[in-house]
């Protein structure tokens, strides 16, 4: 065996370890009716982005410039949309994981790679745009992180998949925010202001 075959088979069997460990952990949760409706609700309010869409909307209420930053913030999404379903998914087409139990909830079965989590992705991505210059930035990352992580609970994804896809997610992000300028939120009551932020080159 070559050393590049053995470097790849010593990687495939680290992935598989942490797949499985990390599995564990949420199947001692799986079955308790309150994340049971927590992670697969997380779920179905990521398909297709829709928690992130709401929240840009939600966003652009509490700015003069509603109109903008809410069509910015949407066209973003959707592009990150494109590139890991129409091209990051199509290099790798892994296979998912086999559930062969009844499933408490609805929950729709997506056919696209199982690498990377398009729930992952697009939560970070959006996280990374929506929370630059807004105080609600905890609360972008920590639904990022339910509905990213409500992928193995559902076990729609394997935990190295989520992984990577928080990682494509937080640098698509920190991409769309060079060229989606989203206004500065203040915490008071005084109307938004714009960033002062000189521009890129």
């Amino acid at each position: 065996m070559s050393t590049s075959t053995s470097t790849t088979a010593r990687f495939h069997a680290a992935v598989n370890t942490f797949d499985r460990r990390v599995d564990g952990v949420f199947d001692r949760m799986r079955g308790n009716r309150v994340t049971d409706r927590l992670f697969y609700g997380a779920s179905a309010l990521g398909d297709h982005s829709l928690i992130w869409l709401i929240f840009a909307v939600l966003r652009g209420l509490r700015s003069r410039h509603h109109v903008k930053g809410t069509l910015a913030a949407a066209a973003a999404i959707g592009a990150e949309s494109a590139i890991v379903n129409g091209g990051i998914k199509s290099i790798f087409r892994r296979q998912r994981p086999v559930y062969e139990g009844i499933r408490p909830l609805h929950l729709r079965k997506p056919r696209t790679s199982s690498f990377p989590s398009g729930h992952a992705t697009s939560a970070f991505c959006a996280a990374a745009m929506l929370s630059e210059g807004d105080p609600l930035k905890p609360l972008y990352y920590g639904a990022a992180f339910v509905v990213a992580w409500s992928r193995v609970y559902v076990k729609i994804h394997h935990a190295s998949d989520v992984v990577g896809g928080i990682v494509i997610g937080a640098v698509l992000g920190r991409v769309a925010r060079r060229f989606v300028r989203l206004p500065v939120l203040s915490r008071s009551s005084e109307r938004p202001r714009e960033s002062s932020r000189p521009e890129r080159g």
